[in-house]
């Protein structure tokens, strides 16, 4: 009898022992999915600052592309060589303005700085005198940011037949144009290169921009069209993309010269 109970305390210690040991395993394999979970979480909210901060850089400019008779220089010390279409420039003693007119809103009045950005002013104005713009929209709208247009598809995708140099700072070319209210800019892809018809006129201040678009202009007349535009726009998401029946429809860009002299005068 003495001997029966001793065996039945060894198996309580047993059993007892094994239960200890299970819930260690238990303790570590919930650990383990804590740990686990823990690492999803940080994964997840890393994934979703990148994408942010992708998000940000697109709206900077997927409008958010960009030789001259600048003197910046590329990071060796000699002139960066244009790559891409080069139209025939503008002649430097003259005064080059666009008269954006837009349908029910009226026209904005911008004038082209083709001592800055050469290449691209005169990008635009070979578009413009070809009628490339009549009918197009602006497509992607963003209050307190910019309203960009020029594409022919209407969805930020299209261009015209070239692709010209983005002259600006981070490409190589000095361009110390801020994008301040009302300045003129173009838009482009990922590729420095790729600006082609794409436009954008910045509603705020936007000092971010600067250093890689290619600013070539300001606006003169009607900011308070940019402001009605930029401020009644309804975008679908946060790109500023604007419904096809929305979007507000380019009658004409004409362009207009002046004589600097003449110009002067009329200031």
């Amino acid at each position: 009898m003495a001997r029966n109970k001793k065996k039945k305390a060894v198996s309580k210690k047993e059993a007892e022992e094994r239960a200890r040991k299970n819930l260690r395993r238990m303790i570590i394999v919930a650990s383990c999915v804590v740990a686990a979970i823990i690492l999803v979480l940080v994964i997840v909210i890393i994934s979703d600052a990148v994408q942010s901060s992708s998000k940000k850089s697109e709206n900077e400019a997927s409008y958010t592309q960009t030789s001259t008779t600048s003197t910046a220089e590329s990071s060796d010390g000699s002139n960066a060589e244009p790559t891409g279409y080069i139209p025939p420039l503008l002649d430097e003693d003259k005064v080059y303005y666009a008269d954006i007119d837009i349908k029910d809103k009226g026209t904005i009045t911008v004038e082209l700085d083709q001592h800055t950005a050469p290449i691209t002013a005169a990008n635009f104005v070979e578009l413009a005198s070809k009628k490339f713009y009549d009918g197009l929209t602006f497509h992607r709208i963003m209050k307190d940011f910019m309203m960009q247009g020029g594409d022919p598809l209407g969805n930020g995708n299209g261009g015209s037949s070239n692709n010209i140099f983005g002259e600006f700072t981070n490409n190589g070319y000095e361009n110390n144009i801020s994008h301040k209210r009302g300045t003129l800019s173009m838009a482009r892809g990922n590729d420095k290169n790729s600006a082609s018809s794409q436009f954008f006129i910045v509603h705020k201040d936007y000092p971010s921009l600067d250093g890689n678009y290619a600013a070539f202009g300001h606006v003169t007349k009607g900011i308070e069209i940019v402001d009605e535009i930029c401020e009644e726009a309804k975008p679908t998401d946060n790109n500023g993309t604007i419904p096809k029946d929305e979007q507000p429809i380019i009658n004409s860009i004409v362009i207009r010269i002046e004589d600097k002299q003449e110009n002067s005068e009329n200031q």
